[in-house]
């Protein structure tokens, strides 16, 4: 598995828009090869959080330049986000319970 940290915060005269965006975006990496997980967290100053998990690097950057995904980027940059920040990871451990 490996896993990507998508931190931002979106300029507030757009999140209709970005929220339309965003959900198109969310279907089309559901429907990509080797998706896992997503989950999304938002903090009370503004700041999101999006944790996208995939089987294999390789299938993390097949969505990383799907073409619609490519063009949403550049829209994020151009348009939705004030910043953002990206980490990749492989896990080096995991665990879990559940009751």
């Amino acid at each position: 598995m490996v896993v990507s940290i998508f931190r931002s915060r979106i300029r507030p005269q757009h999140e209709a828009e970005y929220q339309v965006l965003a959900a198109e975006m969310l279907t089309l990496a559901r429907a990509m090869p080797g998706f896992l997980a997503y989950r999304f967290f938002s903090s009370e100053d503004g700041e999101r959080c999006s944790i996208v998990e995939f089987e294999s690097l390789e299938e993390l950057q097949a969505w990383r330049d799907e073409p619609r995904h490519r063009e949403a980027q550049k829209l994020g940059r151009e348009r939705f986000y004030t910043e953002y920040s990206l980490c990749v990871a492989d896990p080096i451990r995991e665990s879990s319970f559940q009751l």
